[in-house]
């Protein structure tokens, strides 16, 4: 079947920061924003990882640990000032981990909640702030999870995270909304990534894949690309939505 492709351009003059870009759908978000006129900075803890995509979609590269608090605010604002300012925020940093309720650790939790929902947080204030100074309204995009709306076994810390993230873009929408600031999150379903590779089997595979009634899983592609239409104008009236890219797994 043939794949329908976005149409060129569309954030075209754009100004666009992705946060865990180094691979996986943050990697793709930022080739597929390059691709639609953007120009794109791309964060990552990976020095390697960032150089590499930020070379592709010739943006700047800003390596930091989003648990520091500090040095996110000035990741965000360097990349910024590379910039010259900011349009579009993608805040898809996030890290993977699985074990059973009764045996998450609270350092776990923590470490959960300190790379996947407080650097929203941050990252939101500060390119919040610049578009408001600017005048001239953004979008940013966070990155949830199915596991927020429906939980999974082994997830309660993960799952947990992302819900928070859910709650903070109506927050963020709410508020964000009188400065022209449109903020959604997104809820990818499975969907085949490096950072999921070490935990899943062929077994697992298949039945993910016998839960959708399109009966593949998710690209990173098809995440990229509702990402792309939520950082355009064609989302110009969406705002505070969690929206589903699950293959119908969720309905």
């Amino acid at each position: 079947m043939s794949r329908v492709h976005p149409v060129p351009g569309r954030l075209h003059g754009r100004r666009a920061i992705v946060t865990g870009a180094a691979r996986g759908i943050g990697a793709e978000i930022a080739r597929t924003f390059a691709a639609e006129g953007a120009r794109v900075a791309v964060l990552d803890v990976s020095a390697g990882g960032a150089e590499k995509v930020a070379a592709e979609v010739g943006g700047s590269a800003h390596v930091v640990d989003l648990r520091d608090v500090d040095a996110t605010r000035a990741a965000l604002d360097a990349a910024i000032n590379a910039l010259g300012g900011v349009d579009v925020l993608v805040n898809n940093a996030g890290i993977l981990r699985q074990a059973p309720l009764l045996e998450i650790a609270p350092d776990e939790w923590d470490d959960m909640f300190a790379v996947t929902t407080r650097p929203v947080l941050v990252a939101t204030q500060v390119a919040a702030r610049a578009m408001i100074a600017a005048g001239t309204g953004g979008a940013i995009v966070n990155m949830a999870s199915m596991a927020a709306k429906t939980g999974g076994a082994g997830q309660g810390h993960y799952a947990a995270a992302k819900a928070a993230v859910m709650a903070l873009t109506r927050v963020a929408a709410l508020e964000l909304g009188p400065h022209g600031i449109r903020v959604n999150c997104l809820c990818p379903g499975y969907v085949l990534t490096d950072m999921g590779a070490a935990t899943r089997t062929p077994e697992q595979v298949a039945e993910w894949t016998s839960l959708s009634p399109l009966g593949r899983l998710g690209e990173t592609t098809d995440v990229a690309r509702t990402a792309l239409f939520l950082a355009s104008d064609d989302a110009d009236y969406l705002t505070g939505q969690a929206i589903n890219v699950t293959g119908g797994m969720v309905m």
